[in-house]
């Protein structure tokens, strides 16, 4: 697959070709699915967490004796019928939510939507970003020539550009380099920017 590459003034400069095996495969709506309840089920973290009976204070001996009281027998104030004692089917920090989904399918999935964004026109190659300072206003003026920033973009840049700090500040762009695909980030935004370098990069990483 051949497609145009640009230059910073979004005007056509040369034509690359892309790696079928990763930006020209079947839309695989499913598997995207799965790849992203699994990254995001990883990502969470448990911070709620109830104590149970075994964990509150107290109740160390028996309230009082099983029979002669005319009251109801217990065996300790930690009982969830206590006011005070652990809770019953409360919130764990010890419950694992992570999934499990295979490298290969991690991978598929990632080069599934990036076929469907250049199926949809919404990633664009361009040559390079050799800008001269890093100042936040020139590279709004670049991503303005490039995208409408309504919408929100993503930039993948090559491993020895680090332009991350210097967009950080504008509305509705971000960065990530060309080790660190993952399905969230490329279905959150809308246009796809990829640096021309970085598809080589992409290529050899994920063989």
């Amino acid at each position: 697959m051949t497609i145009d590459v640009f230059d910073k003034q979004n005007n056509k400069v040369d034509t690359v070709k892309l790696p079928d095996k990763t930006f020209n495969i079947r839309w695989n709506p499913d598997l995207v699915h799965q790849a992203l309840v699994a990254q995001l089920a990883n990502q969470q973290r448990a911070w709620a967490h109830a104590k149970g009976r075994s964990e509150v204070r107290g109740g160390g001996r028996k309230p009082w004796r099983q029979k002669g009281t005319g009251r109801a027998r217990h065996g300790s104030i930690r009982s969830p019928l206590w006011k005070g004692g652990g809770v019953t089917f409360g919130p764990t920090k010890e419950k694992k939510s992570t999934k499990k989904i295979n490298k290969k399918m991690k991978q598929l999935a990632i080069f599934s939507i990036f076929s469907k964004k250049i199926k949809d026109n919404e990633l664009k190659v361009i040559d390079k970003f050799d800008v001269a300072s890093n100042k936040t206003k020139e590279w709004y003026k670049i991503f303005k020539n490039l995208v409408d920033l309504r919408s929100k973009t993503l930039l993948i840049s090559s491993l020895a550009n680090n332009i991350h700090k210097s967009i950080a500040n504008i509305k509705n762009v971000e960065a990530i380099s060309s080790h660190s695909l993952n399905v969230y980030d490329l279905l959150k935004n809308k246009n796809i920017i990829l640096e021309k370098e970085a598809i080589k990069e992409i290529e050899e990483h994920y063989k």
